[in-house]
Parts: C-alpha cells; sequence; structure tokens
C-alpha cells in the first residue's frame, strides 16, 4: 500500500494500542491476579509495588491513541464513542475506581478497608480485560451504522457468542501476561505461586484463543480479506503463545514474558491489517463502513500533525524508556513497602 497521510495515521494509532495492550496487559494481570496470590497484607502491598511507578504512565497510551483518533479521524471517533458509549463509561468507572484504590488503600491500617481497596482494583482490572476484548470484536465483526456514520444499535447488539469470545480471549491473555510479570518482579513466596498461576492460566489462554480465531473465520470477513493464511502477524502470535507454555515449563520466564508481549503486539497488528483501510465495520452494509479515507480529517490537520508527532514522540518514548529502566529492579519481600 502507499503510505499517504492517512495510513500513516492509521498505522501510528496502531502502534498506540500495540503499546498500550502491551504495558496495561501486564498491568490488568497483576490487578486480577492480587487477591489470589497475596496471602497477607505485605504481600499484597508487595504486588501493587511491582506496577505502582508505572500504572498511570501504562494508560498515557490510551489517552494518546483517543486523541489522535479524534483528530485524525473525527468521524471514526464520534461513531465509536456514541456506539460504544455505555461500553466506554463502564471501563472509564473502572479505572477511575482502580485509580482511586492504588491511592487510598494505605491510608487506613483496617483490613477490611485494604479489602474493598483490594476488590475495587481486582474488578477495575478484570472489567476493562474483558471489555476491551468485546470491543475489538465488535470492530472485526461489525456493528450497525448507516449512510450517515451512525450508530444504530444499542447496547446489547455489541455482545453475542462471538464478542464475548473476544472479551474471554483478552482477559485470558492478560492474565498470563500479569502472572509472568509477576514472576519478573517479585521474589520468594510470590514469585513461586506466579509462576504456578502462569502455568496453570497458560492452557484456558491458548483455548480461548484458538476459540476466538476460530470464530473468526465464520462470523467476520477479515480472514476472508486476508486470505487463509493470514500472514506472518498471525502465525507469529500462534507460535509466540505455544513457545511461551514451554519457556515457562522449563523456567525461563524472561522469554516467555517476551513472547506473551510478541503475542499481543502480533494479535494488535493482525487485526489492524484485518481492518485496513476501514476502520469501523458496518454490518449494516459495506458501503457503510468507515475507513481511513471518509472518516478523515483534512489534508492540511493530518500534516501538521504529523510533524508535531514527529517532533515529539521521540523525546516521550525516550522518557518513558528511562522511567522502566530506573523502575527495573524486583520487588523485594524483605524491603521496606511504602508506595
Amino acid at each position: 500500500m502507499d503510505l499517504d497521510l492517512n495510513s500513516l495515521w492509521f498505522t501510528l494509532i496502531a502502534v498506540l494500542f500495540m503499546g498500550f495492550f502491551l504495558l496495561e496487559g501486564f498491568d490488568y494481570g497483576v490487578g486480577m491476579w492480587l487477591p489470589f496470590l497475596g496471602k497477607s497484607d505485605r504481600e499484597r502491598r508487595e504486588i501493587i509495588n511491582t506496577i505502582g511507578p508505572i500504572w498511570d504512565a501504562n494508560e498515557v497510551w490510551l489517552i494518546t491513541a483517543g486523541g489522535a483518533i479524534f483528530a485524525a479521524f473525527p468521524h471514526w471517533y464520534a461513531t465509536m464513542f456514541s456506539g460504544f458509549y455505555l461500553a466506554l463509561l463502564v471501563i472509564l468507572v473502572a479505572l477511575i475506581l482502580r485509580g482511586v484504590a492504588f491511592e487510598f488503600r494505605s491510608k487506613v491500617e483496617d483490613p477490611r478497608w485494604r479489602a474493598w481497596w483490594d476488590r475495587a482494583i481486582f474488578f477495575g482490572s478484570a472489567v476493562p480485560a474483558l471489555l476491551w476484548g468485546v470491543a475489538i470484536a465488535n470492530l472485526i465483526r461489525g456493528v450497525p451504522i448507516d449512510a450517515d456514520m451512525h450508530f444504530t444499535g444499542n447496547f446489547f447488539d455489541l455482545l453475542s457468542p462471538y464478542t464475548l469470545a473476544g472479551g474471554a480471549a483478552s482477559l485470558t491473555l492478560f492474565l498470563l501476561h500479569g502472572a509472568i510479570f509477576l514472576n519478573l518482579k517479585t521474589t520468594g513466596a510470590v514469585m513461586e505461586r506466579a509462576h504456578q498461576a502462569a502455568r496453570a492460566v497458560w492452557l484456558p489462554t491458548v483455548i480461548a484463543v484458538v476459540a476466538f480465531v476460530a470464530l473468526s473465520y465464520v462470523d467476520t470477513d477479515m480472514f476472508d480479506r486476508l486470505g487463509v493464511n493470514p500472514g506472518v502477524s498471525a502465525f507469529g502470535a500462534a507460535v509466540a503463545l505455544l513457545a511461551s507454555g514451554w519457556l515457562l515449563r522449563e523456567r525461563q520466564n524472561g522469554w516467555a514474558f517476551v513472547m506473551t508481549g510478541l503475542t499481543i503486539l502480533l494479535t494488535v497488528i493482525t487485526v489492524f491489517r484485518g481492518l485496513y483501510p476501514r476502520v469501523m465495520v458496518s454490518s449494516t452494509d459495506d458501503a457503510y463502513s468507515l475507513t481511513i479515507y471518509n472518516a478523515s480529517s483534512s489534508d492540511y490537520t493530518l500534516q501538521v500533525m504529523t510533524v508535531v508527532a514527529l517532533t515529539v514522540l521521540p523525546v516521550v518514548l525516550i522518557y518513558f524508556g528511562w522511567t522502566y529502566w530506573v523502575f527495573r529492579r524486583r520487588i523485594v519481600s524483605e524491603q521496606e513497602l511504602e508506595y
């Protein structure tokens, strides 16, 4: 394809979602494992500290992606946010509750107080992990959109066996990604429990992902567009997910984390390849689908955005990488847990 500005911004938005799901994926996973792997308040504090300095930075990728969609493809933004309004509102409330829980949990030493906030962290992680998969499945399968780019359905049109399968795939994949991350960032009993949790959830993850892919052949046109062989990205995602199970068994947890990360990145690439040049599929009539051309801003707007992005983005990425480097060490269970 010719990489015009419309295609360039479609690609940049794909990259932003790749970064978001890669980083927020293990973030959600840690939150979901919190009440199960932390057997004491100190251990739960240890688990929270693994993402304490970075969880809010990870969410910046989503904010940036939303801003890029708003500026580059305003019709996509308008149709998606009106059609997915209730689902996105639920995600937003869950994320707010989760963020408040991180900050308020340690304000009172009462075990009941902390238990309620731990539940908030769990639900604030599990709900988005599920609903993001549902949302992506709807983008692939299609939603009711008319000739005026208006969403004509309702919330229940977004729920189907296929979209719920997408939610199950994202939920289990993030659980696996988070468990491996915890194994790399903790020590002692928490580290061992995280390793066992990763091994236990690997097979359900494979089953959920395979089921979602199989349903995608039946319920969507993505593989009609990509072909029976959907390309290197989809094949690579499958190989990486399978390899992570073998690496976990061999206790090569660093490489297992790389493999689950690759699975997420390559899956997002496959989804965007299957959509291109569309950004939202219309289940009413494919002619009503939103594309990178009929949903975009003016050429001048895209030109200005490109200059700004190419100037600022390298600085942001360098700072982001530096932050992860500073907080790269394990959380040692014997150390003072102050966060």
